[in-house]
């Protein structure tokens, strides 16, 4: 899963067609891109740890891969991620986009292969609270 800066970061290795070099991402910016990627679903409140849409700019874009985790071996990528979903959205809707959006994002911007896109609702968020 992602590391958290206690010892040196995950990386995994990606293939260019320039070939001037390495390139290598870390896991959290694997973590990063699924956080953007499901924080613009409609019905989603937050990502666990309380980020919404309008705290991104104020929190800077690192908040968003709070209650996300990422697990890379292999070029193989599995995601876990936690939300709050917005009262009134279908929590099955809501959860089969998300996976959509993140894998998508996720394999556009880094050639990986998304493998598992796994969603735990956390709560329901009403609007104004």
């Amino acid at each position: 899963m992602a590391n958290n800066g206690n010892a040196e970061t995950h990386t995994s290795t990606i293939e260019t067609a320039g070939g001037y070099g390495e390139v290598k991402i870390a896991d959290e910016v694997v973590a990063i891109i699924a956080g953007l990627a499901a924080s613009e679903v409609k019905g989603v409140a937050s990502m666990a740890g309380n980020v919404t849409r309008d705290l991104i700019e104020k929190l800077g874009v690192k908040s968003l891969s709070k209650g996300v985790r990422v697990s890379v071996q292999d070029r193989e990528v599995k995601v876990a991620m936690n939300i709050n979903v917005r009262y009134g959205y279908q929590v099955p809707e809501v959860s089969a986009e998300i996976q959509d959006k993140v894998k998508t994002a996720i394999e556009t911007m880094t050639g990986l292969t998304v493998t598992e896109v796994n969603i735990k609702v956390v709560s329901v968020a009403m609007d104004g609270k």
